[in-house]
């Protein structure tokens, strides 16, 4: 079995056809539907030949199509220094695209 691993937003995730991952959201005007390239490929292994990058491999692609775009669950953020009657709350929702890999090459 053939799989693939990419970075994106920072992060590295190891793909094969048919996954459905959630990224973080990829910059541009992108819509659910839409496919996209993700041309930064850590490694990749057909079954027979192992190939890795130095940083990215040249000529690599792995297509993917959006399936989901959205806000994950808020993550509460708390500040608080005891004795000083200091705290601080603020909430955080991140951004997340969710990806179907159709192809590797």
């Amino acid at each position: 079995m053939s799989f693939a691993v990419i970075q994106t937003g920072g992060k590295q995730y190891k793909v094969a056809v048919g996954d459905e991952i959630a990224v973080e959201k990829i910059l541009g005007d992108y819509k659910i539907g839409d496919k996209i390239t993700i041309e930064s490929v850590v490694l990749k292994d057909d079954g027979k030949v192992t190939t890795l990058g130095a940083p990215y491999i040249t000529g690599s692609k792995v297509g993917a199509t959006i399936t989901e775009s959205g806000k994950l669950d808020k993550v509460m953020i708390v500040r608080y220094r005891q004795k000083s009657r200091y705290h601080k709350r603020n909430g955080h929702r991140q951004p997340y695209m969710s990806l179907k890999i159709d192809s590797i090459a």
